[in-house]
């Protein structure tokens, strides 16, 4: 039977969409064919922080006083030769405890009565016979002015009138220690209460003394003559006084004496 009109008209229009729709895809896909890729940018790679630069170890602070346990040698220069050995106690009983005054490297200058005035013995720091320790006092004579002062920490504690060596003796200067702390009345009542033994040597002793080299600072039973230019060298104040500094001062005190 024969096809309608309208029947075959739809047919037509049928054909012509595939026809049309199969052309507008191949075109899709050239045209996304031709189009480049777009190439694909790579992350940056995060650069690590450079580390941190290590703190310096700040170097440790210079001892004021080494306390010998045990025999230690003390040398003429840093690892030179031994000059004399430090031993735990002094040739008058007490403990030793030696005056650093200076450093380098592990070496430690130290003031001593087995070298003359003005020479430091050195000891090394990490010798296992020593130990040590600060202290924030110092004691400073002036000749001239014929006094002495105990200061902390630099600052002045107290300043007391002192004799000092006659003319022919006069009092070395320099820089020196307490080695020791002594009773008077132990030596002789021309020390008074007490004795300050110092490293330091007097090379000009009057004629005829008996009393040995070492200097101090100690006490008298001539209370005129604190202020006056009258010992065999070493500095004389009154028992008061030196009270104060037994109490306050300790072995290996540093001791600073100027014209």
């Amino acid at each position: 039977m024969a096809r309608s009109f309208p029947a075959l008209l739809l047919l037509a229009l049928a054909a012509l969409f595939a026809v049309s729709y199969a052309a507008l895809s191949s075109a899709a896909v050239r045209e996304q064919e031709a189009e480049p890729v777009a190439a694909t940018t790579p992350l940056p790679v995060p650069v690590p922080p450079a580390p941190e630069p290590e703190p310096r170890a700040k170097p440790k602070p210079r001892p004021d006083l080494a306390i010998v346990r045990r025999s230690v040698p003390m040398r003429a220069r840093p690892n030179g030769r031994v000059v004399a050995r430090a031993a735990a106690r002094t040739e008058f009983g007490g403990r030793r405890v030696l005056g650093v005054a200076a450093r380098r490297g592990p070496w430690l200058g130290v003031t001593v009565p087995e070298l003359p005035n003005g020479k430091l013995a050195w000891v090394n720091s990490r010798h296992p016979g020593l130990d040590f320790r600060r202290t924030a006092y110092s004691l400073h004579a002036d000749l001239s002015g014929r006094w002495l002062e105990l200061r902390r920490n630099g600052r002045r504690l107290r300043r007391i009138t002192v004799a000092v060596g006659r003319p022919g003796s006069d009092t070395p200067t320099g820089r020196f220690a307490v080695t020791d702390k002594l009773s008077g009345s132990s030596y002789g009542p021309y020390y008074g209460c007490c004795i300050l033994a110092l490293n330091g040597k007097q090379p000009n002793l009057p004629p005829g003394w008996q009393g040995g080299n070492r200097l101090a600072i100690h006490g008298t039973d001539s209370p005129g003559t604190i202020g006056a230019a009258a010992s065999a060298g070493c500095l004389r104040a009154g028992d008061a006084d030196l009270q104060v500094l037994m109490r306050r001062v300790p072995l290996g005190t540093p001791v600073f004496v100027r014209n």
